[in-house]
This record gives C-alpha cells, sequence and structure tokens, in this order.
C-alpha cells in the first residue's frame, strides 16, 4: 500500500481565510510526519509566499523527514494571476522559495502553468539547469493543458500530455500534478496510462474533492468569499444536494471498515497504481492523522465494485 501526502495550499490559501492559523498549521505538519507523512505540497503563489514561509518554518529541525515539493511559474496580481516562464524569473523564484522554506534543495521542483508566451521547452530547460546545480532533485509538471485547446472529441488531459512529451526531450519529467478522485476520474482515461508507462508519478491533487468527498460539508451551508469553493459549480446548494448519493456510497463502505468516507475516498485513489500519490489538503491536526490512516485500508472487489457504480457526479453545467 502507498503513502498519502499532504497539500499545504489550503493552510494560507484559496480555502476559508477565517479559519488559517500559522501555529496550528505548524502543529498539522507536525502531525502529518508523526502520522508516516513524507510528501509536502506547496507553491510559492500560495498565499502569495506565505504557505513556503510557513512550511520552511514547520520543518525546522524535521527537513530530513519530508519530501518538499513546490511550485514556480505564476504570479498572482490583484484580481489577476498570470504565467511566467521566463528562464531568468524561474532561477530567481526557486531562490526565493529556497530562502522560504529553508533548505538548500527542493526534492521536487514544479511547474504550476506554462507561459503562452515562452515556449514551454526554454522553461523546462531553466528548471533542469537547477538540478545540475543541485538546487532541486527532480522536475514535475501540475496539468497546465487540462482545459486548454479542447475539441468535441479531446479528453480532459489531451493538452497536458502534448506538453508532456516536449518537455521529456529537453529533461525527465519525474511526476506530474493532476486532480483525481471518485467524483473527478478522468485523469485514469489518458494521464494515468501515460504517465504509468513511464515510470512517471502522479500527484492526485484534491483526492477529497475539496472537501465533499469527506462527508462533512452540508448542502447550502456557504462558503466565505475569498473561499474558491464559493464560485466551484460543484458547490452550489442544488449541487451538492444533488451529489449526495456519492457521499452516501462512501459511507456504506467506511462504515463496514470502521473508517470515515474520506478515508476511502483516499484508499480508492491509492489503489489506482504504484505511482499515485494523494495529496489531500488539511489546515487541522485530526484531518491530516486521518488522511495518513487510509495507507492502511485495503478496499475490497465488492467495495470498488460499488464506488464504480456510484452515479456520476454532477455540476451546475449538468
Amino acid at each position: 500500500m502507498g503513502a498519502v501526502g499532504l497539500g499545504c495550499m489550503p493552510m494560507s490559501w484559496a480555502y476559508s481565510t477565517s479559519q488559517q492559523r500559522g501555529d496550528r498549521s505548524v502543529r498539522t505538519v507536525h502531525a502529518a510526519l508523526d502520522a508516516g507523512v513524507q510528501l509536502l505540497d506547496t507553491a510559492d503563489m500560495y498565499g502569495p509566499f506565505t504557505n513556503e514561509l510557513l512550511i520552511g518554518r514547520a520543518l525546522r529541525g524535521r527537513r530530513s523527514e519530508a519530501f518538499l515539493a513546490t511550485k514556480c511559474g505564476l504570479l498572482v496580481g490583484d484580481q489577476h494571476v498570470v504565467a511566467n516562464g521566463r528562464p531568468g524569473y524561474v532561477r530567481r523564484a526557486c531562490d526565493a522559495s529556497l530562502r522560504r522554506l529553508q533548505t538548500d534543495v527542493i526534492d521536487l521542483y514544479q511547474l504550476h502553468r506554462a507561459d503562452p508566451e515562452v515556449p514551454v521547452e526554454e522553461t523546462w530547460g531553466a528548471m533542469a539547469d537547477l538540478v545540475t546545480a543541485g538546487k532541486v532533485r527532480a522536475l514535475g509538471l501540475s496539468a497546465v493543458g487540462a482545459r486548454a485547446g479542447r475539441g468535441p472529441a479531446a479528453r480532459m488531459h489531451d493538452g497536458t500530455i502534448r506538453q508532456l512529451e516536449r518537455v521529456q526531450q529537453v529533461f525527465p519529467v519525474s511526476a506530474v500534478q493532476a486532480e483525481l478522485s471518485v467524483w473527478s476520474p478522468q485523469a485514469l482515461e489518458d494521464l494515468l496510462p501515460w504517465c504509468s508507462a513511464r515510470g512517471v508519478g502522479v500527484l492526485a491533487a484534491m483526492p477529497l474533492g475539496s472537501g465533499y468527498l469527506t462527508g462533512t460539508l452540508t448542502p447550502g451551508q456557504g462558503f466565505e468569499p475569498d473561499d474558491a469553493r464559493a464560485r466551484h459549480p460543484r458547490f452550489t446548494a442544488e449541487m451538492m444536494a444533488a451529489n449526495q448519493p456519492v457521499v452516501a456510497g462512501l459511507r456504506r463502505i467506511a462504515e463496514r471498515h470502521g473508517a470515515t468516507p474520506a478515508q476511502v475516498a483516499l484508499a480508492w485513489v491509492l489503489g489506482q497504481g504504484p505511482y499515485v500519490v494523494p495529496v489531500p489538503g488539511a489546515k487541522q491536526e485530526r484531518w491530516a492523522v486521518e488522511n495518513a490512516g487510509a495507507a492502511q485500508l485495503v478496499l475490497t472487489e465488492g467495495d470498488l465494485a460499488e464506488i464504480a457504480g456510484l452515479p456520476r457526479a454532477r455540476g451546475s453545467w449538468d
């Protein structure tokens, strides 16, 4: 059975600002490490910058226990985000991340989004130079083309795969980060087979459906204005209610195992292959520890068939 990572973004970005607490987040990172979590995933844009500062603080004296992943390539402005893939910027961004993270090497440096104004090969070449310089150990790519250039017959990750094939000619891709969960399984169709055939790891982002698959959210509960879910089409009151059968199915399986719906959802992701690592976000110690426990849950063939038979998740576009 594989391991569960920790997505650090919710600690200081995109989710419920009023619930973000620096000291509590440090305790959450420590609790995750104590529970066997190794992979910590952050990015310079989260905050911006504050998430890396937080992780650097949390890892004082414990850096050797973590596989540290961060990202570059996006700049946060006033009400907008822009990509910057210029080689000079990539080098400066890496140095800044190293300072904030209080480390001399980043285990996995990921391109958050490709810059449409810069050939991705140039950006990737600059990132490869960081490996040569000993500042970075491996390179990864977020699903930069997941919704780009999709025609009627295009699959969700066709654009990502095209970019992966381009950058692979420059320097090996060690990991790809993309959304993968019980209610967003599209990566299984094309991206996961591509990665598995090449020994490329998959970091499964949002494996708990941004919290929905935990069963702790109530339809119509509302979200803080700066919470990304307040604008997400699957988090309208109508769609949250319509998707309750998905959570109910996970809860039935969880009860049979003495587990939680979140652990079942994570165990499903872990079961998709040895190269897949779910990276659920967490702001509190108890959730980080609970998520880590999913690595001990083994789903039966019957469980998997029941999950496969759950209704397709709906969004307001359906």
